[in-house]
């Protein structure tokens, strides 16, 4: 397998993106929303280093109908998700891939009377994306490759890797 980030390179990241968010955030509580599932890794490495008092919401979202996928056709599950209504949000994602789903989710968080909603994605693929949109944290840019580990899986497996890389045949 080649792997595109290590688990330093991850840990150092994620480092940054906290402290971005701690400056940003200072004195105001935070809501967390975290995508499930490619996002639970990240979520929970990241949490740990933000310094302001915060909630955890998870939010779920699948287009899958058989074995294809369409933007059309996503389904968004906030059954797990906390209140939401006038509280700060940072939105966590695993990958930025098209846009289509983070653009819908934001939409629906924002629709539930968030007060300020901001996105972060771990990983944003290179020339994927269909949907014009700018995260407010970006952990790191890749080529347009299927990725696993750190919570990306491929048919539910390698979420468990500490590190990402390319799935290859």
């Amino acid at each position: 397998m080649n792997i595109l980030l290590s688990e330093d390179e991850i840990r150092v990241r994620v480092a940054q993106i906290a402290a971005e968010v701690n400056r940003d955030f200072a004195g105001r509580p935070l809501t967390v929303v975290g995508i499930l599932t490619g996002s639970l890794v990240f979520l929970a490495d990241l949490i740990r280093r933000i310094e302001v008092p915060l909630k955890i919401g998870l939010i779920q979202a699948s287009s899958y109908c058989g074995e294809t996928t369409t933007a059309g056709e996503l389904r968004i599950n906030d059954a797990l998700l906390t209140d939401v209504r006038g509280r700060d949000l940072l939105l966590l994602d695993d990958i930025l891939d098209t846009g289509h789903t983070l653009t819908r989710i934001v939409a629906h968080l924002n629709a539930k009377g968030a007060a300020s909603l901001r996105t972060c994605v771990l990983l944003r693929k290179v020339g994927r994306q269909q949907v014009p949109f700018e995260p407010d944290y970006t952990g790191f840019s890749i080529p347009d490759k299927f990725v696993i580990g750190y919570g990306l899986d491929y048919d539910d497996d390698y979420r468990h890797l500490p590190y990402i890389g390319e799935l290859t045949p």
